[in-house]
């Protein structure tokens, strides 16, 4: 009944495989896998005769929302900073005269 972490690395990414946290480097920057990883193994680990809060459960996916959305935001920003270095570039060759 409960899902496995296999199953929740479909619908996430593919190549996610689970990772003991002994295994995990601790300078590794954090990654939505990670944050995933974590999610899960709470949700599995927990006594369903106490249950997680579900404020708590809300205020972590909300979390994995923004973190998201950075994530995004940081690789827009790139592709942008990207389109514009080769703009630039295009200008150079283009109004360099030629000697």
């Amino acid at each position: 009944m409960s899902p496995s972490v296999s199953g929740a690395s479909s619908s996430s990414s593919s190549g996610y495989t689970a990772q003991s946290s002994s295994t995990t480097d601790p300078t590794a920057p954090v990654t939505e896998n990670m944050f995933l990883q974590l999610l899960v193994a709470q949700l599995q680990n927990q006594d369903p005769t106490n249950p997680a809060d579900s404020t708590q459960f809300v205020s972590q996916l909300a979390q994995f929302q923004t973190m998201e959305q950075s994530l995004n935001q940081g690789q827009d920003i790139s592709a942008i900073r990207a389109d514009l270095d080769q703009m630039v570039a295009t200008q150079t060759v283009t109004t360099t005269p030629s000697s």
